[in-house]
């Protein structure tokens, strides 16, 4: 008992401390997303969101992977410096160069990448422009990966923290005076923003440079590299079923309309996903650690959906609720068609948060091959289903498909991480589980009350429960008396 409380403790320490830079990170989005909704429009958030696509996918292709296997590298290496400052010197040498191969790709291919994203060549400046962003993104994240294998959380905590209200001081005087003619300023400035402040932070630790040959690199970096490249080419079919999804938007309506999808997938994934982002930071190095002991991994990887359905089903509960006040704070009463696609879509968010942590099973195994086709299989249905649900109900079918996404992931990670790892959850999580999805159900078909009284009466009994279960259950487990006592 005494072993799981420290663990859950490890774990909302962890949550607490990059969650509440996070918190202030989604200030500063707020502040961005509404002055630019204000000032470009929904047009002008669709061309950001297709540059931000077109970078991600170029990215995916790229990057080797390199930001999420090096995690792992780090981690392994920490208890021995000789082993950690060779994995940090192969780890920036790649970095650089796929940095460089990264931006050079996108300066060659920027007459295509215009002319396939936009439907002409008209933003073929724009994008040789923007090529210099994504070596600055991905120098930023290889000092980021660096804190997060140490487990620096603080410093990785305001490196985000730092990087992102800098960079919002710059774009919004560009928003301001150049309209949509700002965008491309504005991501290549905010990107090399990101980059500095995360290079100041690494700095503060003291890490021996190793002096290897491009051969040496990679040689010494094979298993990295190989792990990278399985990760790379996930993330490009992530990245690119997503951006076939806005140009099929796109061209079947309009750019408007893919300002709307970006706007829903941002809440969904930046806003309301903040505590996914916030746990693991934490939680992959540490599952890295015991990847090789199943009992191990069971354990971590119970503890660590738990505290996940606990924090987000209030969440949850609380943004049905406010959805449509949520939307304009965050946005304008414009962005108000897209509270039917939120509204199913963060429904599925206790799901994820299960199929979340299971999925960094794989990640923390090298399971490469496993997830390739896993990947390959659900980033397909994504996109096919979503294509579906769009060409029929609009944006009100993208949240239905979205949740039927999370619900396939779920039931699709269960049945692997069964027969490959012997994994399960233990009844008291499925309890949980269950009481955790009713909340959530509950509260969702009170949207659809018509008498204004009974369903303000009903919300704000849901959102009562939904605290008061949560923070019991929390407390059963963390002792806030004693936890909060110590830290007095």
């Amino acid at each position: 008992m005494a072993d799981s409380q420290s663990s859950y403790r490890q774990i909302i320490k962890a949550t607490s401390v990059f969650g509440s830079v996070q918190i202030f990170n989604i200030l500063i989005s707020l502040i961005r997303s509404k002055i630019i909704a204000l000032l470009i429009g929904p047009t002008g958030i669709g061309v950001i969101g297709l540059f931000n696509s077109t970078l991600n996918l170029v990215g995916s292709f790229t990057n080797a992977g390199i930001e999420t296997s090096g995690v792992k590298a780090i981690s392994s290496a920490e208890n021995s410096p000789e082993l950690l400052n060779k994995e940090v010197s192969i780890l920036k040498r790649l970095i650089w160069i796929t940095g460089i191969i990264g931006m050079t790709a996108v300066a060659v291919l920027s007459p295509l990448l215009s002319r396939v994203t936009f439907g002409n060549n008209e933003y073929t400046l724009a994008f040789l422009l923007i090529s210099f962003s994504l070596l600055f993104k991905q120098l930023t994240n290889g000092s980021l990966v660096i804190l997060q294998g140490l487990s620096k959380i603080k410093y990785l905590a305001k490196a985000n923290l730092y990087g992102n209200l800098l960079g919002l001081l710059i774009s919004m005087p560009l928003y301001y005076f150049f309209k949509t003619d700002g965008i491309v300023p504005s991501i290549v400035f905010s990107s090399l923003i990101a980059m500095m402040v995360a290079f100041y932070f690494r700095a503060k630790i003291q890490i021996e440079h190793v002096r290897l040959t491009n051969k040496e690199v990679f040689s010494e970096g094979k298993q990295l590299i190989m792990l990278g490249f399985s990760l790379s080419l996930i993330g490009l079919l992530s990245t690119l079923s997503s951006y076939l999804l806005q140009v099929f938007i796109s061209n079947y309506k309009n750019v408007s309309e893919v300002g709307f999808y970006s706007a829903g997938f941002t809440i969904l994934n930046t806003y309301v996903g903040v505590i996914f982002t916030a746990m693991a930071t934490d939680y992959y190095p540490r599952l890295s650690k015991v990847c090789h002991d199943n009992d191990s991994v069971k354990k971590l990887v119970g503890e660590q959906s738990i505290i996940a359905i606990l924090l987000i089903t209030p969440i949850i509960v609380i943004f049905l609720v406010f959805a449509p006040t949520v939307i304009r704070l965050l946005y304008s009463k414009e962005f108000l068609p897209i509270v039917p696609l939120v509204s199913w879509g963060i429904l599925g968010m206790i799901i994820k948060a299960v199929s979340w942590s299971m999925g960094y099973i794989l990640i923390a195994k090298g399971d490469s091959k496993l997830f390739i086709k896993t990947s390959i299989g659900f980033n397909s249905l994504f996109l096919i289903i979503n294509i579906v649900g769009y060409y029929f109900y609009g944006l009100d079918g993208l949240g239905i498909t979205f949740l039927i996404n999370y619900l396939v992931h779920f039931l699709g990670l269960k049945i692997i991480t069964t027969k490959r790892y012997d994994f399960n959850f233990d009844y008291e999580f499925y309890k949980l589980f269950l009481y955790c999805i009713l909340i959530c159900s509950v509260s969702f078909t009170c949207l659809y009350i018509y008498s204004d009284i009974i369903k303000f009466f009903s919300f704000s009994v849901l959102i009562i429960i939904s605290l008061c279960f949560s923070f019991l259950q929390l407390n059963k487990r963390l002792n806030f008396k004693e936890f909060f006592s110590k830290k007095i």
